[in-house]
């Protein structure tokens, strides 16, 4: 367990007692009992990760006059509680939880003695984990709940423990009789070409109650229209473009589109192909601004669009029905997948993760073809971030929508030059969290009303997100990738010392 000196902990002490219990952040006194303490763990595991701070007792707990303070009870409170704890969430996983960190906070308890406040860090997994005895549990806004055993399916696909390229598919086996199978075939040196006889070795077909069965991986690579063939299955596996004059989508009569929308179909390497020729012959082109006779010239890298489309297809879950959607506006390109990050993967950390891939079945097999649109050394996603930087524009936006009917991910490649000031900023976020219009205007020599607007373009940007605060001059700021993790940043738990 990690300690700290009390001049550090006064200052997420204070961060703690101002902060409202959420998805990410919950505070619970230690008892005889742990059920919920535990459960909460799990839940924070099974969802985007968590703070628990224990020995802090429930604002609603507070009676008029009393003062925040009056919430620090520590883990003093029952000693003996706080080690059974720790045992517990070393013995009751399946499971066992590895991500979890421990720092002690020294503070001036409700009482007036010294004592701990402990918080303890839970990270997302890249397994589902249950409590022993006790179920699957899931984090709500602040609240946690059990998972149903089909939810736990479903969350297992999510997090990419089990993913739908396994699984096999009514699809007769000479329909990848094709030219990707040749191709395929002949980059590898199989002199024998039999689909029925070659699959099976390979992994990627199995005996079903009709006969041998190709995977879902076989039919994305080798099908000619793997789309078509899936479409009877609930699934999709196309690529849609659409290009758009203006800043938004207009959804009226007429939308604002520049040509009708482009489906890519085919084999996935071809489709990966087609795809990235098409959306960069249509950023070389540019397009004419509303009202102007200039056209938008288009900075991104080759290879951050390459590699986008790339991962779009490679890592996304085909068990949804939905295609990839690639949308080109006037300040930015959208690339929009079904399903989320899989494995521990947030926003928050995929530039120094990296990719984790989601179908690995398919993403070896499609570095077999002829120039294949990845080599699988999971250096993609920091080639992008560096690329961008590189070339002076803002770093790749990774967005989870998990409200919509099909949960995507979206990465948004943003047309703008990143102002040297934006370096600062962002630096400082990543080291000390979320940053003020006050400390905006020290590192920056802004004005108040500088900074503000400063601030503002970047919300609307959307390289920032405002926080929750009691008024407009306590607003503070963070990376929208960061802002649902309060805890772990305003505690400064992602630089312990």
């Amino acid at each position: 367990m990690i300690d700290i000196t009390s001049a550090q902990a006064a200052d997420r002490i204070t961060a703690l007692l101002a902060a409202p219990e959420n998805r990410t952040l919950d505070f619970k006194r230690i008892s005889d009992k742990h059920k919920k303490i535990v459960e909460t763990v799990c839940a924070f595991a099974n969802s985007e990760g968590g703070l628990l701070a224990l020995g802090v007792g429930d604002a609603k707990d507070l009676k008029a006059g009393d003062k925040p303070q009056s919430r620090l009870w520590g883990v003093e409170e029952n000693p003996e509680g706080f080690d059974d704890l720790r045992r517990q969430l070393l013995q009751r996983f399946t499971p066992a939880l590895t991500r979890v960190h421990w720092l002690r906070l020294p503070c001036t308890l409700r009482d007036g003695q010294a004592g701990n406040v402990v918080l303890l860090r839970v990270e997302k997994s890249d397994q589902v984990h249950s409590v022993l005895g006790n179920g699957t549990w899931t984090r709500m806004d602040a609240s946690n709940r059990e998972l149903s055993a089909a939810e736990i399916a479903e969350l297992t696909y999510q997090r990419g423990a089990k993913s739908a390229e396994t699984l096999s598919m009514p699809v007769a086996l000479d329909l990848l009789n094709t030219d990707a199978w040749r191709s395929y075939c002949f980059t590898r040196g199989l002199a024998n070409m039999d689909v029925a006889a070659r699959l099976p070795r390979l992994g990627l077909a199995v005996p079903g109650e009709n006969g041998l069965q190709p995977l879902l991986a076989a039919v994305l690579l080798f099908a000619d229209e793997p789309g078509a063939l899936l479409a009877g299955q609930g699934m999709r596996a196309d690529i849609r473009v659409f290009h758009y004059k203006g800043k938004a989508v207009q959804r009226g009569e007429v939308p604002n589109l520049l040509l009708p929308p482009k489906t890519i179909s085919g084999p996935v390497v071809e489709q990966i192909a087609k795809a990235q020729a098409y959306v960069l012959e249509r950023l070389a082109v540019g397009l004419t601004m509303e009202g102007s006779g200039f056209k938008t010239r288009y900075r991104f890298p080759e290879r951050v669009i390459k590699e986008a489309v790339t991962n779009a297809v490679v890592h996304r879950d085909y068990r949804l029905n939905r295609d990839i959607h690639v949308r080109i506006f006037d300040d930015r390109v959208e690339v929009e997948s079904p399903g989320r990050l899989p494995g521990n993967l947030t926003p928050a950390t995929i530039e120094k993760t990296g990719s984790v891939p989601r179908n690995s079945l398919l993403a070896r097999h499609l570095r077999e073809f002829p120039n294949p649109p990845n080599v699988d050394a999971g250096e993609g996603v920091p080639m992008m971030f560096a690329q961008m930087a590189q070339a002076k524009l803002y770093e790749p936006l990774y967005r989870e929508q998990v409200e919509t009917a099909v949960p995507t991910l979206v990465v948004t490649l943003l047309n703008e030059e990143r102002p040297p000031l934006w370096v600062q900023v962002s630096d400082w976020i990543d080291r000390n969290g979320p940053i003020t219009n006050s400390r905006l205007r020290e590192i920056s020599g802004l004005d108040t009303l500088a900074a503000s607007k400063q601030l503002k373009q970047w919300v609307g940007q959307g390289v920032l997100a405002a926080l929750p605060s009691p008024s407009r001059q306590q607003a503070s700021y963070t990376k929208p990738d960061l802002a649902d993790l309060l805890g772990s940043l305003s505690l400064g738990l992602d630089n312990e010392p």
